[in-house]
């Protein structure tokens, strides 16, 4: 019996959408076969394992949340760009895919696969990504990069804060700092 790539499309799409609901922590098989109306062996005939189905939902996860900033108009300028981007990352289906992929980096923290090798692959996406509105926002490309590397590592943090802060204004006005400090870079 040939594997259906169809089938197998669809369904990564559907369990990209229960592991965003449920996390990737704890994952099983046979709840998320119930939820997409199939069986675990099912999946795992059309994916070969549970770590290529996994795999296929980072990287779903990924597409998401990448195309999403790939879609976001120009911003007027750097700083309008940086906020513009901390707006995006903070609404779907952008926010949950960070959350999703804030799952996966802990669990490739000490090299775990596939998570290690999903979180590298969506390192690479996202910086170019990030990088791509800074260049049509009409920022030089060397400075783009040099920006998009602080967004990251701010917005990194911003997102594994975010559960606890009791003060969004004040992430706000981070932001807001984060974006004057870049405008302000040479």
């Amino acid at each position: 019996m040939a594997r259906d790539t169809a089938r197998r499309s669809v369904w990564t799409e559907a369990a990209t959408d229960y592991a965003l609901s449920h996390g990737l922590i704890g994952l099983s098989l046979r709840p998320l076969a119930a939820a997409l109306g199939t069986s675990d062996r099912m999946l795992i005939y059309h994916f070969g394992t549970k770590d290529q189905l996994v795999a296929d939902v980072l990287h779903a996860s990924i597409d998401r949340s990448t195309g999403h900033i790939a879609a976001l108009p120009p911003s007027a300028d750097l700083r309008s760009a940086v906020i513009d981007l901390w707006v995006a990352a903070q609404t779907a289906p952008v926010d949950g895919c960070n959350r999703l992929y804030v799952e996966a980096s802990a669990l490739g923290l000490f090299g775990r696969e596939p998570y290690a090798s999903a979180v590298r692959v969506g390192n690479e996406r996202w910086m170019a990504a990030l990088v791509g509105h800074l260049t049509r926002s009409g920022v030089e490309e060397t400075r783009a990069v040099r920006a998009a590397e602080l967004v990251d590592a701010a917005f990194m943090g911003f997102q594994l804060d975010l559960p606890l802060d009791l003060d969004p204004e004040a992430r706000l006005r981070t932001v807001t700092d984060l974006a004057d400090t870049l405008a302000a870079l040479p």
